[in-house]
């Protein structure tokens, strides 16, 4: 089983034993502000492959790696004008950036997948601290099992990968609940939209003043984290855009729409914003899909979320946690 620490107790003692760990090359399992990461030297070759391991993860799926700050982030990808401006818009913040590796970067091609770009990210709070104590970037996926429903708290890492890792470190319940948003700038300026998250597409085109190229211009290889058609799945199926509830299901739900037909026998009943909170249905979003996966439902029914701000990443979630499954 895991060591745990709380890092609002001990937090001097959670960043040396947590550096000491990093340092000979195993994963620890961390807070951010978006999820629980399953943080790793993305420098080290053996680190990177134990995250692999770990996780059951394919190696074609790259990794994010974490930066202390945009000047460490500057030392191992190249930056042009429109990144940069993103970065300080929105960093430390739930936005990675997709980035040109520089020439003799010391970031290991196991953490890109072989690519020639790297997923950067400068988390708030302690990761960042903790990058920063380290001196090196982390790589990052989320601490869980590949594929499978993401971890917003210490005990979600414990029921997975407790026998896995050496230490978690304890910070509550993630803030923002989903992943980050993942945006690339084209050579010709366009920006792109690799993966929906916690920062809303509109705050990114409001700073830019350009729209965000979708998925159905953007190329089908995997370029970034979260770009596989089946992923975030619990075990039951699920079920999109529910109106009924069939027997024998969990549900969930979202604002003051009435009872489904049908609800008074599902095997659990979750709302993830009574009040119709964007920003709290993401928070809440993994947390509740474990919670109707262990209901023993065999389906989880979802009604309809709005497509706009966090809801974009909130539909994205559910579009590939109901994925057919390989």
């Amino acid at each position: 089983m895991a060591r745990h620490i709380d890092i609002h107790t001990h937090p001097q003692q959670a960043l040396e034993a947590a550096s000491a760990i990093l340092s000979g090359g195993f994963p620890v399992a961390i807070p951010t502000e978006t999820v629980y990461g399953l943080a790793a030297d993305a420098t080290n070759p053996a680190a990177i492959t134990r995250i692999y391991e770990t996780k059951g993860r394919p190696r074609f799926n790259p990794l994010i790696c974490h930066m202390a700050d945009v000047e460490m982030a500057q030392s191992y990808a190249e930056f042009d004008d429109l990144s940069l401006a993103l970065a300080k818009a929105f960093w430390p913040g739930p936005l990675t950036l997709v980035l040109p590796l520089k020439d003799g970067s010391a970031i290991h091609p196991l953490a890109t997948a072989g690519l020639d770009t790297v997923g950067i990210r400068i988390p708030q709070g302690f990761a960042g601290d903790l990058i920063k104590a380290f001196g090196k970037p982390l790589a990052a996926p989320s601490a869980n099992s590949s594929g499978k429903i993401s971890p917003t708290s210490a005990s979600h890492v414990e029921d997975d990968l407790g026998e896995k890792v050496k230490l978690i470190l304890d910070a509550g319940s993630a803030g923002v609940g989903v992943e980050s948003t993942i945006v690339k700038v084209e050579p010709d300026g366009r920006l792109r939209l690799l993966r929906p998250g916690g920062l809303a597409s509109q705050d990114i085109e409001r700073v830019t003043g350009k729209k965000l190229l979708r998925a159905a211009t953007a190329s089908p290889a995997i370029e970034a984290p979260g770009m596989l058609a089946s992923h975030y799945a619990p075990g039951a199926t699920v079920r999109l855009h529910a109106t009924s509830v069939e027997a024998g299901e969990a549900v969930i739900t979202f604002g003051t729409i009435p009872p489904l037909p049908g609800q008074d026998k599902a095997k659990a009943v979750l709302n993830l914003s009574p009040s119709a909170d964007l920003a709290e249905a993401a928070a809440n979003l993994f947390g509740y899909l474990k919670l109707a996966d262990a209901s023993g439902a065999d389906s989880i029914a979802v009604t309809a979320i709005p497509q706009h701000g966090l809801g974009e990443a909130i539909n994205d979630r559910l579009a590939r946690a109901a994925a057919p499954r390989s």
